[in-house]
C-alpha cells in the first residue's frame, strides 16, 4: 500500500509540474560558439518555441571540448525543463567513441525530446585554392600530401570525421586543424589560414551565395534540394561516401515526462510552421520532428553507426 501511495504521489507531483510548466524563462544551451550550424538552428527555433510555451527562451553559447563542456553543463542542470540543450551528432553520438573519459553518457544522462533537423555537410574551399570540384581536390591532395589543411568544429565532430572519411576513402593525406566551433573554423577558411572545410550547410551557404567561398560537393548520399546542381562526393569517385549532421532537443535526465511531452508537442507544432520551415530549408536544414521515443531509437542507431566509422578511420580515443 505504501509503495502504491508513494508512486501515486510522485505521479501527481509530476503531473502538477507539467501543468504549471513553464512559469519562468528557459535557457537553451548551444555547446559551441556563435556562428555554427547548431547555433543557427537554435536561434531560428527559439523565438517560435518561446511563443508556443509562453516564456522567453534565451540561447546560451558554451563552447569547448568538441561540444562536451556545454553538454555536460546541461547534464548537471536541475531536471526541471528550464535548461535545455540543442544537441547535435558530435557530443550526442560521436564523442562516446572519441573520448576515453567522456564526462557524460548521451543515452544515460540526457532525456531526448525531438529530432529537430538534419543537414548534409558541404565541402567548401577558399576561393584562392585552385580547385573547382571534389575531384580536383583529390588530385591536388595526392600531389601535395599533408599540405592542404582542413578545419573542424573540434575533434570528433561531423566536420572532422567527414574529412577523415574523405582522406581514408580517397587515399589522400590532408592535415586536420581542430577549432572550438564551426564559426571560428569558418573565419579562418575565409581568411585563408586553412584551405577546405566540410562545413554544415547552414553555416556555409551565405558565403557560397556571396562568392566568398567555392562549393565543391555535398557530403550526403543524395544531392541537396537546396543545391541540386552541386554533386555529391560519392559522384566525384568516392562511391558510398556519406556524412550528415543532425540536431535535436534534449533535457537533463530525470525531467518529468509531462514536461518533456509538453516541449515535444510545442516543437512539433513549431516545425509545422510553413514560414519557419521555409527559413530552415533555405539555410540547408531539413525539418524533422518526432517523438521522444523515436528520437531515442535514432540516437542509439547513430551511436552504433559512428562507432564503426571511428574504428574504420583508425581514430584512437583521446
Amino acid at each position: 500500500m505504501k509503495t502504491f501511495l508513494l508512486a501515486s504521489f510522485i505521479c501527481l507531483c509530476s503531473t502538477l509540474a507539467g501543468a504549471a510548466y513553464p512559469d519562468k524563462p528557459i535557457r537553451l544551451v548551444v555547446a559551441y560558439p556563435p556562428g555554427g550550424g547548431t547555433d543557427i538552428i537554435a536561434r531560428l527555433i527559439a523565438p517560435e518555441l518561446s511563443k508556443k510555451l509562453g516564456q522567453p527562451i534565451t540561447v546560451e553559447n558554451r563552447g569547448g571540448a568538441s561540444g562536451n563542456i556545454g553538454t555536460e553543463a546541461v547534464v548537471n542542470s536541475p531536471p526541471n525543463g528550464y535548461t535545455l540543450l540543442m544537441g547535435n551528432v558530435a557530443p550526442n553520438a560521436i564523442n562516446v567513441s572519441i573520448f576515453k573519459k567522456l564526462p557524460f553518457n548521451p543515452e544515460r544522462d540526457l532525456a531526448p525530446i525531438s529530432l529537430v533537423a538534419i543537414t548534409p555537410n558541404i565541402l567548401v574551399a577558399n576561393i584562392e585554392l585552385p580547385v573547382r570540384s571534389a575531384t580536383d581536390l583529390l588530385a591536388l591532395a595526392k600531389a601535395s600530401p599533408g599540405k592542404i589543411n582542413y578545419p573542424s568544429a573540434g575533434n570528433g565532430t561531423s566536420s572532422h570525421l567527414a574529412g577523415v572519411l574523405f582522406g581514408s576513402m580517397g587515399n589522400v593525406n590532408m592535415t586536420h586543424v581542430p577549432y572550438k566551433g564551426g564559426g571560428l573554423a569558418m573565419n579562418d577558411l575565409l581568411g585563408g589560414q586553412v584551405e577546405v572545410f566540410f562545413a554544415t550547410m547552414p553555416a556555409a551557404m551565405p558565403f557560397v551565395k556571396s562568392g566568398k567561398l567555392r562549393a565543391l560537393a555535398v557530403t550526403s548520399d543524395k544531392r541537396s534540394l537546396l543545391m541540386p546542381d552541386l554533386p555529391t562526393i560519392s559522384e566525384a569517385g568516392l562511391s558510398g561516401y556519406s556524412a550528415t549532421t543532425w540536431y535535436g532537443l534534449y533535457a537533463p535526465k530525470g525531467t518529468p515526462t509531462e514536461i518533456i511531452n509538453k516541449i515535444n508537442r510545442a516543437t512539433l507544432e513549431v516545425l509545422q510552421n510553413e514560414e519557419l520551415r521555409d527559413r530552415l530549408i533555405q539555410r540547408g536544414f531539413e525539418p524533422i520532428g518526432n517523438s521522444p521515443k523515436d528520437f531515442a531509437v535514432f540516437i542509439s542507431s547513430e551511436i552504433a553507426k559512428w562507432a564503426k566509422v571511428v574504428r574504420l578511420a583508425g581514430i584512437e580515443p583521446e
